[in-house]
C-alpha cells in the first residue's frame, strides 16, 4: 500500500513521499525533486537588434529603428539602405546575415561615443581659445546670433526674479 503526499515548497517544486513497503510500521521514504524546464511563452521572443552599440528597436521599420543611434538621422539612415540595396522591413524580419551588413555598414560613420567626444573637443577648443562661440558656450548662452532678451530659456535655465526690481510705472 503506498501512499503519496504532495506539499508545493515553490511554483515549480514539489515533494514527493513514497512509502514503499507493505508493513506499516516500517516506513522507508524516498524524496524527489521534479525537474522544471525552463519557462516558454508562447507568441513572446525576446530578440534585440544590436547595432552600433545601442539595441534598435524591433517592431519599427529600419530606416526609423537606425534613427536610434546618436549619429544617424533620417538622412544617413536612407543612405545606409540605399547602399545596401535593403528594402525597408520591420527590423525583427531582418535575418543574420542582412543584419551583419547592416552592423558593417553603420560602423563606417562617425556614431555613439566618437561622436560625443568628437563634438565635446570642439567646444573645448573654442573654449581654450576665448573666440565669442567659445565666450557663450562658456556664458550658457546662445551661440549662433539668437536674441536673448525674451527666449532662450533652454540654456538660460528657470527665470530668477529680482528682488526689489520694481515695474515702471506707464
Amino acid at each position: 500500500m503506498a501512499q503519496a503526499l504532495a506539499t508545493p515548497l515553490a511554483p515549480s517544486l514539489s515533494l514527493l513521499c513514497n512509502t514503499t513497503s507493505r508493513n506499516p510500521k516500517s516506513l522507508s521514504y524516498s524524496v524527489s525533486f521534479p525537474i522544471s524546464t525552463s519557462p516558454k511563452f508562447h507568441g513572446l521572443t525576446i530578440k534585440c537588434a544590436r547595432v552600433g552599440g545601442v539595441e534598435i528597436p524591433n517592431n519599427k521599420r529600419v530606416q526609423y529603428s537606425l534613427q536610434y543611434i546618436h549619429g544617424i538621422g533620417r538622412t544617413n539612415a536612407r543612405q545606409i539602405l540605399c547602399d545596401l540595396g535593403m528594402e525597408n522591413k520591420i527590423t525583427k524580419d531582418l535575418s543574420e546575415e542582412e543584419l551583419i551588413t547592416l552592423r558593417d555598414e553603420v560602423s563606417k560613420y562617425m556614431i555613439e561615443g566618437d561622436l560625443r567626444r568628437f563634438n565635446a573637443l570642439a567646444i573645448r577648443r573654442l573654449k581654450e581659445i576665448q573666440c565669442y562661440r567659445g565666450v557663450r558656450h562658456i556664458q550658457g548662452l546662445p551661440c549662433r546670433g539668437q536674441r536673448t532678451k525674451n527666449n532662450c530659456r533652454t540654456l538660460k535655465g528657470k527665470k530668477v526674479s529680482i528682488a526689489g526690481k520694481k515695474k515702471a510705472p506707464r
